[in-house]
């Protein structure tokens, strides 16, 4: 049996299902495939309105704002009904009360579903178009800038011969030498499901020695990697984790499931194989989620971290979280701590893949580049494989709110986490990133930091 929301839940559930239903999300879909902006719901508690209706499954089952041609009479209906802004509206109002942390928190979230509601309206017609930079302020607190490899090029360039590998002069022989890395280490040679069962169990492992002691006892068992693996063909993402987090025990407590989709045609190394997994699954994605509905089902967490959004602050530091994985499982604070150069190869192509991410969007939006030299430096500055390189470009930069607040978000929020790492460490950063002391987002995490120094 569902619990009823109570107004403040009732105003956040609306809001944001109203959001994502409008870009054709639905958050109850199992797969990443279906899912836009509402990245779960695993209070136990009934949906919204906002979600029901003949109206509402037919948004989603078009695409809603995401579609290439969206149904504009049919989105201005749905609008008419749900009045997305009288809901976000009210999410503001209700939490001006909350404490510092929490409002700040919330209030963040309101500047995201306002920017998306406003890009819906601007996609069908209906509003002006949303600058660039309103955009990534709501989803990282910060204007997107370009970033600039050259260091990160160098680092590959020397873990490479570090590796023994040939590195050819000249203008390619930098992305020549990784095509034959990949080539020779490519994660099929195993096979992708038998090797992300092989990293995740290693992974586990080192958290339990290099992590879990940082953390309260209440949260140590929590099931860090509740995982069931899918290979999806030809998806435009490498992994996506799909936290579902409503199977329940007989005594009541979540079992914290998840599924985690790879590209059956990813193109990576077992080096960046290795990041990807610490990054999706454990200590990233799905420990990151598992431990917010630990809270909540302790009473330590409000309603709005068991409906977490996409573009929001708040997924920019779970970003950054999960692209520090790899570090935080091994217990170090930088890079070149990890055990091994092929270790450190591997973070190191997967942040030259971040950096490929923020440009893609930053040549599109800020730059008006044209489509065909964006992906010609990608594959020189960030070492993208041509699939990579496409996608980003040709699939993720075009989606108004991929290309526009997410795309720079994996970037930032890593360069942000590693920064408090290293200034830190890892007895005091784990509590903080993982919600000992109270959710926080990318902006709210440095206040939290000096209140708990």
């Amino acid at each position: 049996m569902k619990h009823q929301l109570t107004n403040y839940e009732h105003a956040v559930a609306n809001a944001v299902i109203s959001v994502d239903t409008l870009w054709g999300g639905d958050v109850t879909h199992r797969s990443g495939t279906g899912r836009v902006i509402a990245d779960s719901y695993f209070s136990g508690k009934e949906l919204p309105e906002a979600y029901t209706g003949e109206d509402a499954e037919a948004l989603r089952m078009s695409g809603g704002a995401s579609a290439k041609e969206p149904a504009h009479d049919a989105i201005v209906a749905y609008l008419n009904r749900t009045s997305p802004t009288k809901h976000i509206d009210a999410v503001e109002q209700l939490s001006s009360d909350f404490e510092p942390s929490r409002k700040d928190l919330v209030h963040g979230l309101v500047s995201t579903l306002r920017m998306e509601l406003d890009l819906a309206l601007e996609r069908i017609g209906e509003g002006p178009k949303v600058p660039y930079e309103r955009c990534t302020m709501a989803s990282m607190g910060e204007p997107a800038t370009e970033v600039d490899t050259t260091d990160d090029l160098e680092r590959v360039r020397d873990l490479l011969r570090r590796l023994g590998e040939k590195v050819p002069t000249g203008a390619y022989g930098l992305v020549e030498a990784v095509d034959a890395f990949r080539r020779r280490t490519w994660v099929g040679h195993e096979g992708i499901s038998q090797t992300s069962a092989r990293v995740m169990a290693e992974l586990e492992a080192l958290v339990q020695v290099n992590f879990v002691p940082h953390l309260p006892v209440e949260m140590r068992t929590v099931p860090r990697s509740n995982v069931v693996f899918q290979l999806i063909e030809d998806a435009w993402f490498s992994g996506s984790m799909n936290y579902i987090g409503r199977e329940r025990l007989a005594d009541g407590s979540p079992a914290y499931e998840a599924e985690y989709e790879i590209n059956a045609k990813i193109e990576k190394s077992q080096a960046e194989f290795r990041h990807l997994v610490a990054h999706e699954v454990v200590p990233g994605h799905v420990t990151t989620f598992a431990y917010l509905q630990n809270l909540y089902h302790r009473v330590e967490a409000g309603f709005e971290t068991t409906i977490l959004t996409m573009n929001s602050r708040f997924s920019t530091l779970a970003e950054g979280i999960a692209n520090v994985g790899l570090l935080l499982a091994y217990g170090v604070c930088s890079v070149e701590e990890l055990p091994s150069p092929e270790l450190q190869l591997g973070v190191a192509l997967s942040q030259l893949e971040d950096a490929a991410k923020n440009n893609a969007s930053f040549y599109t939006y800020a730059s008006d580049m044209p489509a065909d030299e964006i992906k010609k430096r990608l594959r020189e500055r960030c070492l993208a494989t041509p699939e990579r390189a496409n996608k980003l470009v040709d699939a993720w930069a075009q989606h108004p709110l991929t290309g526009r607040a997410y795309m720079p978000s994996y970037r930032y929020g890593t360069d942000l986490v590693l920064s408090m790492l290293r200034e830190h460490g890892p007895k005091r950063m784990i509590p903080v990133l993982y919600g000992v002391h109270g959710v926080c987002d990318c902006v709210t995490v440095r206040k939290l930091i000096q209140e708990h120094s």
